[in-house]
């Protein structure tokens, strides 16, 4: 198996993975969004300081990529409950999907953040991508998914300004394990208060889901870090849309969610273009020297 094969396989495992923490999630009930984002960061963090410590890496934050790491951790924390949110009020597909959208927020955001210039390609893309998104929020007066449409959004935007962030981190020397127990330190912290205040007991079944839930977004992190060892992200990005995929088959399958018709569009449009995008990049590889 060539090394560009294993980094897909790794895709697909990751696709199944996070998939499947928004089917965990969604299971959990009717527990508040922010006891359901405390929880998953917090068995994310176990795991990141275990992996810390059997790699005897240590643990150093400095001044270079210190603020690029607490705007990763912001927009991060904020991006995931927005998402958990969405999860909760829409179809698995449809706060799937536009979660997905954060590789085009991402294209944007480099333009001020690290100063790179997008190809013609790239605009193209990210405006006919955010085309199809309406097709999903579908801003109409009578549509009652509107606001969590429009909170899932965020979603994409917070995870797409969290990536940039990682990027400018890891480019001055920070550490992945170093940034992971960040981020989800951050996430604990900034939701304790809320479960203070409104703690909702759980029952050990919902505690069950949202172990499950955790250990599937270790499974999707730590499966979508080795397949980027194996191929660059120009290479693996359009396999990472399986994701939607697996979540459409879970909501079909569990919770007998059918998408409506214009949601199918927008999956179709998005997955579509960030496809043509995939394939303009082969292409221009294949014209570069060696």
């Amino acid at each position: 198996m060539n090394n560009q094969l294993k980094g897909i396989t790794y895709i697909l495992f990751a696709g199944i993975g996070f998939s499947l923490m928004t089917f965990f999630v969604r299971l959990s009930g009717d527990l508040p969004t922010m006891e359901k984002a405390f929880f998953r960061n917090a068995f994310a963090l176990v795991i990141a300081i275990t992996i810390l410590i059997v790699k005897k890496e240590r643990f150093v934050i400095k001044k270079e990529f210190g603020t690029d790491i607490l705007f990763r951790c912001l927009f991060g924390t904020t991006g995931l409950i927005a998402n958990f949110y969405a999860i909760d009020q829409m179809t698995l597909a449809d706060s799937n999907m536009l979660n997905k959208l954060s590789p085009f927020f991402a294209i944007l955001l480099s333009i001020p953040l690290l100063k790179e210039k997008p190809s013609k390609l790239d605009i193209t893309a990210t405006v006919i991508a955010f085309t199809g998104a309406l097709f999903i929020i579908r801003p109409t007066p009578g549509n009652m998914t509107l606001v969590p449409a429009l909170i899932g959004l965020y979603g994409g935007f917070g995870a797409g300004t969290a990536y940039v962030f990682v990027r400018r981190a890891t480019g001055k020397g920070a550490a992945t394990p170093v940034i992971v127990i960040c981020f989800s330190l951050f996430s604990c912290l900034l939701t304790l208060p809320f479960i203070i205040v409104d703690f909702v007991p759980m029952s050990p079944r919902q505690l069950l889901f949202l172990i499950a839930a955790g250990l599937s977004a270790a499974l999707g992190q730590f499966s979508i870090t080795t397949a980027y060892k194996y191929a660059p992200a120009r290479k693996l990005s359009v396999f990472d849309y399986l994701q939607v995929i697996f979540a459409a088959l879970w909501g079909i399958l569990f919770f007998h969610e059918v998408p409506t018709v214009l949601s199918v569009i927008g999956y179709a449009i998005i997955i579509g273009v960030a496809f043509l995008r995939w394939l303009g990049a082969m292409r221009r590889e294949r014209k570069e020297p060696v």
